[in-house]
């Protein structure tokens, strides 16, 4: 006979979102259950976020001689002890490990089950050979690396996000198929620590940023000496020796009439072309709750067609971003438990890739914008006409800001030194549906990064303010003495 709970919530799935909804749950005086079948945290701790802002940080570590040269201080090459930068990122992990444990989250007084989860009926769900029954259910089972068929990759060891941080010596050189955040960040880092890398992409690299800030990227990739192939894509893989072959075909052809196919030697072969919501095993059918290939289908308020189960994060579709799944944690808290009507609001939900330049952005793109609105303003501002930048000589940036004529903050893309904690007042500005006279009239402290988004803002006032109707208007209160 099956052990049995009786939960007012039980939640599947232990990573951001998961641990979001039980610990607030149980602290708020809910009977939660916890369901985990593998690492507690999720893939942000153990195989995203974390490990690889942590990797970001010992390979920006690496490349740090090579930008002191103008301040007149030089330093040899860095040695990298691949092992010893492997050590860090997990050393990185096992400290905020204890946040996301089972004894915290027991401490709680959250019951986690370690097994499989699955659902035998509308309300109730089976995990290694306990039944639990529960008043609402969340579904929080997030996302796994999306692995392209390419023909003979059965053939060849390859890695994705969750296996990369287990290398124990540096590829010399890596071959990475994928331009998104995760290709370009990871082949920067493993660039700077010593690889050769090449990446493939089917389209542009960064295709959801703008492409102004995103050729900023594209510019230091090449400059590190990253090699891109963009408009290629990727064929057959096979072994070579210790090694492997992939054969690529760039779009249109190859330069000079060719049919642009070659081929690209590496030792390692990272898969980085996108992510999918992770619903196997769980017999969703059961439980009457539809999905399909993007993930769980819910409404406004993250509720599925079981109107007794919710989803949250990755698994919901839509952005997969840890903070997104944080969010999506306190929408479901407030259906689940006090039955407000709270609704997922994305208008104003921000993106970064931490690659160096930082790319940051938040609500509309200029092509965006256009579209639904028509007339915009666009402003920019770069980071050379800084002073704070201009002293560290990180010159190499721009914040660009769409704006309603009257405006309106729509959107805000930065690509810069610290891109990512810039974005923050712009997310603020839209969320509360701001203007941006609010960030014109802000007073920034001299002299900080910050200063190009009052810039940038500023900008939108200074054909009108210099302009000669203000000319006129100054002479004659002159003349009135």
């Amino acid at each position: 006979m099956a052990d049995r709970l009786q939960a007012d919530i039980c939640v599947i799935g232990a990573g951001s979102a998961g641990l979001s909804v039980a610990a607030g749950a149980s602290q708020m005086g809910a009977k939660t259950v916890l369901i985990e079948r593998a690492e507690m945290g999720g893939d942000c701790l153990n195989y995203g976020c974390v490990p690889s802002k942590s990797l970001l940080a010992a390979a920006k570590a690496a490349a740090f001689y090579r930008s002191t040269a103008p301040f007149g201080i030089t330093y040899e090459p860095p040695r990298v002890d691949f092992p010893a930068v492997r050590d860090h990122v997990h050393g990185v992990i096992a400290g905020i490990a204890p946040q996301d444990s089972v004894e915290r989250f027991e401490g709680l007084g959250v019951a986690v089950l370690r097994a499989e989860a699955k659902f035998t009926g509308a309300a109730v769900v089976e995990a290694g050979g306990t039944r639990v029954q529960a008043r609402r259910f969340v579904v929080a089972t997030g996302s796994q690396p999306v692995v392209p068929p390419l023909p003979g990759l059965a053939e060849v060891d390859y890695l994705t996000n969750e296996t990369v941080f287990a290398l124990d010596r540096l590829p010399a050189r890596l071959i990475v198929v994928g331009g998104g955040p995760i290709g370009c960040e990871l082949g920067q880092a493993f660039r700077r620590l010593g690889s050769e890398v090449v990446i493939v992409e089917l389209a542009t690299i960064l295709p959801n940023d703008d492409p102004e800030l995103g050729e900023l990227v594209r510019l230091s990739l090449r400059a590190e000496g990253v090699e891109l192939h963009e408009r290629t894509r990727a064929g057959a893989v096979r072994r070579d020796g210790a090694g492997l072959v992939l054969e690529i075909e760039r779009e249109g052809g190859g330069e000079g009439g060719g049919d642009g196919r070659e081929v690209l030697a590496g030792d390692a072969l990272l898969l980085a072309v996108g992510r999918r919501p992770v619903v196997e095993g769980l017999d969703l059918e059961a439980a009457g709750i539809v999905y399909d290939r993007s993930g769980i289908t819910v409404d406004g308020r993250l509720r599925t067609s079981n109107r007794k189960v919710f989803a949250a994060g990755d698994v919901a579709g839509g952005f997969q971003f840890t903070h997104v799944a944080g969010y999506h944690a306190g929408v479901v808290l407030k259906n689940a438990l006090f039955r407000l009507p709270a609704k997922v609001d994305e208008r104003a939900v921000p993106w970064v890739t931490y690659t160096e330049p930082e790319l940051a952005h938040v609500g509309l793109t200029e092509a965006a914008a256009k579209e639904r609105h028509g007339a915009i303003r666009v402003l920019r501002w770069p980071f050379a006409e800084n002073d704070r930048a201009r002293c560290e000589r990180q010159q190499d940036g721009l914040v660009k800001v769409v704006t309603t004529p009257r405006g309106k903050v729509l959107g805000a893309s930065l690509v810069g030194p610290h891109a990512g904690e810039l974005i923050h007042p712009w997310v603020l500005a839209i969320s509360k549906g701001l203007g941006i006279g609010a960030m014109a009239q802000m007073i920034a402290p001299y002299p900080t990064l910050g200063e190009v988004n009052k810039r940038a803002a500023g900008s939108f006032y200074t054909a009108k303010l210099f302009g000669e109707g203000t000319r006129r208007l100054v002479r004659l209160l002159a003349k009135l003495g």
